[in-house]
């Protein structure tokens, strides 16, 4: 029977992490690194992966891709491929958040947040699956949000797109799941990052929200290392289909 610290090994997998060159997912995408993991990041920003691949130790590769297009999802599969092999575990990281009140969200805007929060997860994962099938394991971690539950103020696109997160990450499961191929998405609570910048610019609005939670403090990248680990080893070889909250007790209250 495998030791309880060996049901969290992920030394030798092969990792891709989305959103690599910056904020949570430059986050995990060091954490699996350092935990063994050959780690594969993405992103659009080539110095910014640079970057993150000096200062992680590890073993880690970048590919530079824009993955604002779900069209193009095949060929990056391939690019991400390159350096180590096809992905036993891929954590959809990226994404955007327009922050437009919902009479001035315009349609270019819409849909950029759906492609890149929605549809690119779905088709990278679809176009990495096959190998995982063939070694009957995977694992996939998309990312949901507070706002798959709640709503926020100048966040229609942003919460329509991480309420289809929560569903597509439950089908992802359904289907996938026979194979070996665990399907869960980790909800963070408030975290800094560049994506949430116009919160932390706010003294007011982080106390605010951190008073929200029940622990009484907003998020660190460290307080999501260890459910996505956990979500990315076979220590949750029977956990599929879930919303991982990762909010303080935010959503307790």
């Amino acid at each position: 029977m495998p030791t309880p610290s060996s049901r969290f090994d992920i030394s030798n997998r092969v990792a891709c992490v989305t959103g690599a060159s910056s904020g949570l997912g430059r986050g995990l995408a060091t954490a699996l690194a350092e935990a063994g993991a050959r780690v594969v990041g993405v992103a659009r920003r080539r110095e910014a992966l640079s970057a993150w691949r000096d200062e992680t130790e590890g073993t880690t590769a970048a590919c530079t891709a824009d993955l604002a297009n779900p069209d193009r999802m095949a060929a990056v599969a391939e690019e991400i491929a390159a350096p180590f092999g096809a992905p036993d575990i891929l954590v959809n990281a990226a994404g955007l958040n327009p922050r437009t009140h919902a009479d001035a969200l315009s349609i270019d805007a819409w849909r950029a947040t759906l492609d890149l929060n929605l549809a690119t997860p779905f088709f990278l994962a679809r176009a990495l699956v096959p190998a995982m099938k063939a070694s009957g394991w995977g694992r996939i971690v998309n990312f949901a949000s507070l706002q798959t539950e709640r709503a926020f103020a100048n966040g229609l696109a942003y919460g329509a797109s991480k309420g289809g997160v929560g569903q597509m990450t439950r089908a992802m499961a359904e289907a996938w799941s026979p194979h070996g191929i665990t399907c869960n998405a980790l909800a963070p609570g408030f975290f800094p990052t560049e994506l949430t910048g116009p919160v932390f610019d706010d003294a007011e609005l982080a106390a605010r929200h951190a008073a929200q939670t029940c622990i009484g403090r907003n998020g660190q990248i460290d307080d999501l290392v260890g459910p996505a680990l956990f979500l990315c080893s076979p220590a949750s070889d029977y956990v599929t289909g879930q919303i991982l909250y990762v909010d303080g007790g935010y959503t307790a209250k």
